[in-house]
């Protein structure tokens, strides 16, 4: 979701060259380094008739983390279908979602937002490098997600080295079927339902998780979480994250587990209704915790292993 609301982003404005999406190289050349025997951050979903296998990605990574694991590019090579929540290379998709992104001029997100806060985004962006008066063009939500990726990419995690899209430039590349879960319109329907006081409560956390450090914090946590293959300790970042951060749970709730009796949905006729592979990718924290797809997959009689 926040990537798909960044890729929007970047497609309706000029951003810095750090928080720009070009094209992820298919192989970077410093592979990633990992225990032959650890697990990874993918499982296989069978049904009586078929089988798929379910991934979690990070939205902003480095070259080290490619190529990806053995595991991973074998259950990858075998798949014909590549499922992706949105297509975040579709420039056309992405640029109708981020007009409703963005203010209409006159109006500003300096003028919408209380004098403190802009104080304090000023702040914030004139340490991550980017210009306010660009930042002011965005409307609240947006205005945090930048301002994330930003510290992201402040500490080497960069969106054009996330997994997600290069596993959709690598789907293209190899001629594979690519299909959406969700796809652009469908997320940004979800930010767009969020009120003025949740999107501004959604903007102030995360200018409180900036100001104390935690989003760097939670950036260590879930890169670790993801590596070693463990949803359980993602889980526990992100309750840090909704611990210490007022609203953060309800935003969660919005935008990552009331969207999983469709997403299980879907994957549940890949399994009963096709006999193609499916390489389904998706969040990580989407895959964490008993609300999770993992969970629910399990809940709805398939038979699921971590690889």
């Amino acid at each position: 979701m926040i990537r798909h609301a960044f890729a929007a982003l970047a497609a309706c404005l000029a951003l810095p060259a750090s928080a720009q999406v070009p094209a992820a190289p298919s192989a970077p050349a410093t592979p990633a380094t990992a225990s032959p025997t650890a697990r990874q951050y993918l499982w296989e979903v069978a049904s009586l008739t078929n089988r798929i296998y379910l991934y979690g990605t990070v939205h902003a990574g480095k070259p080290g983390f490619f190529p990806l694991p053995a595991v991973v590019d074998k259950a990858f090579a075998e798949s014909k279908v590549v499922a992706v929540e949105a297509d975040i290379t579709d420039a056309a998709a992405m640029t109708r979602s981020a007009k409703t992104m963005v203010y209409e001029p006159p109006a500003s997100l300096d003028k919408a937002v209380p004098k403190a806060t802009w104080d304090r985004i000023q702040k914030q962006s004139a340490r991550l490098g980017l210009p306010a008066p660009q930042v002011a063009m965005l409307k609240p939500f947006m205005a945090g997600t930048l301002l994330a990726f930003a510290e992201w990419s402040k500490l080497g995690y960069l969106p054009q080295f996330g997994v997600d899209l290069h596993l959709i430039n690598r789907a293209k590349e190899e001629g594979k079927k690519l299909v959406e879960l969700e796809g652009g319109d469908a997320q940004t329907a979800v930010i767009e339902s969020l009120t003025p006081a949740e999107t501004l409560a959604s903007l102030e956390g995360t200018l409180n998780a900036l100001e104390s450090g935690l989003v760097r914090e939670q950036i260590t946590g879930m890169v670790n979480a993801w590596q070693a293959g463990d949803p359980a300790l993602l889980l526990e970042v992100a309750r840090k994250y909704n611990d210490s951060i007022p609203g953060a749970a309800a935003i969660e709730e919005k935008f990552i587990w009331s969207r999983h009796d469709a997403m299980a949905g879907k994957i549940g006729r890949m399994l009963l209704e096709s006999k193609e592979r499916h390489f389904v990718a998706v969040g990580a924290l989407h895959l964490a915790g008993p609300k999770g797809l993992v969970e629910m997959l399990k809940k709805r009689g398939f038979v699921v292993r971590q690889l």
